[in-house]
C-alpha cells in the first residue's frame, strides 16, 4: 500500500512540475519581412525573470539563413536579440532591434 501511495505521489508531483513549466515558460514571437524574406522573430524564454536560458527558437534561426546569413551569423544574431536583457518581454523592440541589426550586418 505504501508503495502504491509513494508511486500515486511521484506522478502528481511530476504531472503539476510539467503543466506549472508549461505556464511559466514564455516565447516571444513577431515577423519582419525584408526583400521578400520574412525574419521570424522567435526567442525561447525560461521561467526566470533574469536572462539564463533565452536564445533564438529554430524559426528565428533558420528564417535568417534563409534570408541568406550563413549559420554562424545567424545563430549570433538570434543570441544577440535573445539575450538582451533590455528587449525581454517588448516584442516590438525587438523586432526593431532586428532591422537595426540586419542594417549593420548585411546578407552574403
Amino acid at each position: 500500500m505504501k508503495k502504491i501511495l509513494l508511486v500515486a505521489a511521484m506522478i502528481a508531483a511530476v504531472a503539476t512540475t510539467a503543466s506549472a513549466h508549461d505556464r511559466k515558460h514564455k516565447h516571444a514571437y513577431g515577423t519582419y519581412t525584408i526583400s521578400n524574406v520574412t525574419i521570424v522573430v522567435s526567442c525561447y524564454r525560461g521561467p526566470w525573470k533574469e536572462v539564463i536560458w533565452d536564445r533564438p527558437n529554430p524559426v528565428f534561426y533558420d528564417s535568417l539563413v534563409g534570408a541568406g546569413y550563413s549559420p554562424a551569423t545567424a545563430n549570433a544574431l538570434g543570441t544577440r536579440i535573445c539575450r538582451d536583457q533590455n528587449l525581454v518581454g517588448n516584442l516590438q523592440n525587438m523586432i526593431a532591434e532586428v532591422q537595426q541589426v540586419i542594417r549593420q550586418a548585411p546578407r552574403g
